[in-house]
């Protein structure tokens, strides 16, 4: 039977983390998502995974520390639960948000939240899947993004006060972190494309839990602007973004 394996200080450097795996060069994100983590490991935020070469995990924090605009007292937050091909109908995705529940049981929290939408999107965990545990809608944005919580005492979060979905500048405006090693390779290629179409654009790097917890809008890791309207937490490629200027201009 496999086995699931918990990173720490201690094997975080030799442990992969599942979305992008290397053997042999190294990859940035890679770098940039181990030293993003090496601080957050630090105040109780959990990726265990599938002690497999593969894609089936779960990364959860307390919400205090976890870099999302959401507010709450004695929370957990879900960033992810992913299981790709070939874990996906083994019960992976069950045992994986049972462990994060259990958790939560254990150690006296409220309950448990994850970011959601009315309509699913490719960045954010299943929502229905959640909702099949007990998640419930808690709060809402006014274009349909939404707050799921898995209350166990009758306490709920909320989106911060600051998530607007709006913001005065009218160009490209991007917010990122580095939880996600799929961020660096997008933001060179968003980069590129905008300077090469002479796109005006303006990225704003997330790097500290004050910043995230006031952003404008909501955030797994990844947050687009355009024309001053909130867009996607999706992940922007070159068709994307032609198709964003093209519909909201």
């Amino acid at each position: 039977m496999n086995d699931f394996i918990q990173l720490t200080e201690e094997n975080l450097e030799e442990e992969h983390i599942c979305c992008i795996i290397r053997s042999r060069s190294k990859h940035p994100g890679i770098q940039s998502k181990k030293e993003w983590l090496s601080w957050q490991l630090k105040h109780g935020h959990v990726f265990y995974k599938l002690n497999q070469k593969g894609c089936c995990f779960i990364e959860y924090a307390p919400l205090e520390y976890s870099w999302v605009p959401v507010t709450g007292e004695n929370y957990l937050y879900i960033y992810c639960l992913w299981v790709n091909s070939p874990f996906k109908k083994q019960g992976y995705g069950k045992q994986l948000m049972e462990h994060c529940i259990s958790q939560a049981k254990e150690e006296g929290y409220s309950g448990i939240c994850m970011l959601g939408s009315k309509k699913q999107k490719n960045r954010l965990s299943n929502q229905s899947f959640a909702k099949s545990f007990g998640f419930q809608v808690v709060d809402t944005t006014c274009d349909g993004y939404e707050l799921l919580a898995y209350s166990l005492d009758g306490r709920i979060p909320s989106f911060s006060k600051s998530v607007t979905q709006k913001i005065e500048e009218k160009e490209l405006t991007i917010y990122y972190s580095d939880q996600c090693p799929f961020i660096d390779q997008k933001i060179k290629q968003i980069q590129s494309y905008c300077d090469s179409h002479l796109i005006p654009y303006h990225l704003i790097h997330v790097t500290s839990l004050e910043m995230a917890k006031n952003l404008p809008c909501v955030f797994n890791n990844f947050g687009a602007f355009y024309n001053q309207k909130f867009i996607t937490v999706n992940l922007l490629d070159e068709k994307s973004i032609q198709r964003i200027i093209e519909n909201e201009s």
